[in-house]
């Protein structure tokens, strides 16, 4: 039987990572399992090809990021849902793809679920599919949620 303990919902606050919320919270409720919310902060200097040329940073750049990352994830959530279970809010910083997967190892998350942006052609090729990766790398099961699927019905 699979047992589900520690569910993660890595989002990045798109109407794609919005619709896996849904199937998260549900599958965090039929199992009871403590749901874990990532948000992974990407310094943009880093995807700059020449850092500090582009445009000049203000030095609390990243602090101000992740403060507004925070209240984001406190909003992900409907409050009444959230009252009676464990949720745990996290946010990290670095490649999206790879600090999913190493909060995954550390925590023993038993189940990802992310959304898709549903990304092809040019696009998917030059911007990645984060998904992507980590269905390819994660040590755990990866449900992946389209923007435009099938939507569960209560019985």
């Amino acid at each position: 039987m699979i047992d589900l303990k520690r569910i993660l919902l890595p989002t990045d606050f798109s109407d794609s990572s919005g619709q896996a919320v849904r199937y998260a919270c549900e599958f965090a409720a039929r199992f009871d399992a403590e749901l874990h919310l990532l948000h992974v902060l990407q310094d943009i200097v880093a995807s700059v090809p020449e850092p500090g040329l582009a445009f000049p940073l203000p030095g609390d750049y990243m602090q101000e990021l992740q403060a507004s990352a925070e209240k984001a994830l406190d909003k992900v959530l409907d409050a009444d849902w959230e009252k009676d279970r464990k949720v745990v809010k996290t946010t990290r910083q670095g490649p999206p793809f790879l600090e999913i997967i190493r909060y995954a190892r550390e925590n023993d998350i038993d189940l990802i679920v992310m959304g898709t942006h549903g990304r092809s052609g040019l696009a998917h090729v030059l911007l990645g599919s984060v998904t992507e990766k980590v269905v390819r790398k994660a040590a755990c099961p990866v449900l992946t949620v389209r923007p435009s699927g099938h939507q569960f019905t209560m019985p």
